[in-house]
């Protein structure tokens, strides 16, 4: 499955084209990881806690986008987005879309 944040891939040609698709997950913040994010905060530096929740929540959400194109029988998905959002305190909704094309 390609993804590719492009509207168009280049000396490729779309042949099919489903619409939208879309994935998310939704995290709340380990406490473990909120406590050394406090301490980081003095100190400063990365906080890969973190880092860490957010490329697994990326992942995630882009899997779950790729499950649903998919299943429409897609073989790509261009002009790709990501998107956060707060959902309660502590936790935050991470969405990622795209449209579900057939290239060749």
């Amino acid at each position: 499955m390609l993804v590719s944040n492009l509207e168009l891939v280049p000396g490729k040609r779309t042949t099919k084209h489903f619409g939208l698709v879309q994935g998310s997950t939704v995290r709340a913040k380990h406490a473990g990881r909120d406590l050394m994010a406090g301490l980081k905060n003095i100190f400063g530096g990365e906080l890969k806690g973190y880092t860490e929740l957010l490329q697994e929540s990326r992942q995630e959400a882009t899997d779950r986008m790729i499950q649903q194109a998919e299943s429409l029988g897609a073989n790509a998905v261009l002009n790709v987005r990501f998107s956060t959002s707060s959902v309660t305190q502590g936790a935050a909704e991470l969405f990622v879309y795209g449209t579900a094309v057939v290239i060749e």
